[in-house]
């Protein structure tokens, strides 16, 4: 059976900690088509290059600023502390276009990738303008900045976003699915990385590991069972399948970024829910928004 769950380290390449989707260059998985990640640690004045691909690309520092050029000049990313300090400036790179990465002060960046054909401008999104969504309610509550998202950017193929997820709730929940073409449903692939941390005012020990949990199970003939354990640096890939909670346990907050593609018509998220579970969204009319939402106050 097909690998769907990396720890961190196992899907390494060339200079990335992290390298998994249809590029040539990425760590191969069997069936994958649609979708790409990228994750790398620069030292001060590193920089790396990844050269024209038939892929559009979107950059996003998860800390630290860095620079991205292009044929068109060098834009500047304003980047962030950490992935739980706020949105971040992110560059979307239209497709087939060569970009050269490099951080001043050094940190970590992700760069979300999926195949496409369709070429659309090179655009730098600035943290501010980013539209962050507050969505579910109680214990389901999370954050999520909607930066590569069709109502938010103009791309070929793919969906890209990232969720805040605080200790103690659940996520990508309830169970849903996106892997067919359907009434009401479309078929996407998606990438899940993690990465989490101590909560706020947690009374964790110095060694605490902090992790979580995310669940992916079979909904229909084609088998897929996982329920893993994850921490920083993991990516879960969802093929197909019902796939939910993912789950930020009590003392630690989640982060992931969510990378999504497939090969239909249009470019929009759509969802079936695992029909033993809907049920929950309406319990969620009458209850409140997580008030240590959003994450930066």
């Amino acid at each position: 059976m097909t690998n769907w769950f990396y720890p961190a380290g196992t899907a390494s390449a060339e200079a990335w900690n992290v390298s998994l989707g249809a590029d040539e260059s990425s760590a191969h998985v069997d069936g994958w088509k649609h979708t790409g990640i990228r994750v790398g640690a620069f030292d001060a004045g590193q920089q790396t290059e990844l050269a024209a691909s038939a892929e559009e690309r979107i950059v996003i520092p998860l800390s630290g600023s860095f620079t991205v050029s292009t044929a068109t000049g060098t834009h500047q990313l304003d980047g962030r502390a950490s992935v739980f300090a706020g949105p971040t400036d992110v560059f979307y790179s239209g497709t087939s276009t060569a970009i050269t990465i490099g951080s001043d002060d050094g940190g970590r960046v992700a760069v979300a990738s999926a195949p496409a054909s369709n070429t659309y401008p090179e655009r730098l999104i600035k943290a501010a303008d980013i539209p962050v969504e507050l969505r579910g309610a109680g214990n389901c509550s999370r954050e999520v900045h909607n930066f590569g998202t069709p109502a938010a950017l103009e791309a070929d193929r793919f969906i890209v976003c990232e969720v805040l997820t605080p200790s103690g709730n659940w996520s990508s929940y309830p169970p849903h699915k996106h892997d067919e073409e359907a009434e009401g449903e479309t078929q996407l692939e998606e990438i899940y990385y993690f990465e989490t941390q101590v909560a706020k005012d947690s009374p964790a020990p110095s060694d605490a590991d902090a992790m979580g949990y995310q669940r992916v199970y079979a909904s229909d003939d084609r088998p897929i069972d996982v329920n893993a354990e994850v921490r920083t640096g993991d990516v879960v890939l969802v093929p197909y399948g019902w796939h939910g909670p993912a789950m930020a346990t009590p003392g630690y907050d989640m982060y992931y970024l969510n990378v999504m593609a497939g090969p239909g018509p249009i470019r929009k998220w759509l969802i079936s829910d695992d029909p033993a579970h809907g049920w929950i969204r309406r319990t969620w009319e009458d209850q409140d928004i997580d008030p240590r939402l959003p994450f930066t106050g």
